[in-house]
């Protein structure tokens, strides 16, 4: 069966932690992309989620590695300073879901 798995820092792992997601801390970048290529090797990884400020520095063969690959689903998490600053986190939000899933989506307050 396969995981979902969180990429992330120490700030943000206990969060998921909590809420029973797998999850993989990472101390920096360098080592954000080493985890990154392991997880994306294991055949256990359904979903590897990755904080997006760790995915922005992803080198290209990892990035073409994504890309071809159709399993894991390789997918960024927002940041907290990016949502904190972000004007329209509505569009924002939007830019996301369209990223993932490859459809525009439109978020309306109910």
């Amino acid at each position: 069966m396969y995981r979902l798995i969180v990429l992330t820092d120490h700030d943000t792992a206990d969060g998921f932690g909590l809420a029973g997601v797998n999850v993989v801390v990472a101390d920096g970048p360098d080592d954000a992309r080493r985890r990154l290529s392991e997880l994306i090797d294991d055949d256990e990884s359904g979903i590897v989620a990755v904080n997006e400020a760790f995915l922005a520095e992803v080198d290209e063969r990892t990035q073409q590695k994504i890309n071809q690959s159709y399993r894991p689903i390789v997918i960024s998490l927002p940041i907290r300073e990016k949502l904190a600053t972000e004007e329209d986190h509505r569009a924002y939000l939007s830019r996301l879901i369209r990223r993932a899933i490859g459809f525009d989506i439109t978020l309306r307050r109910g």
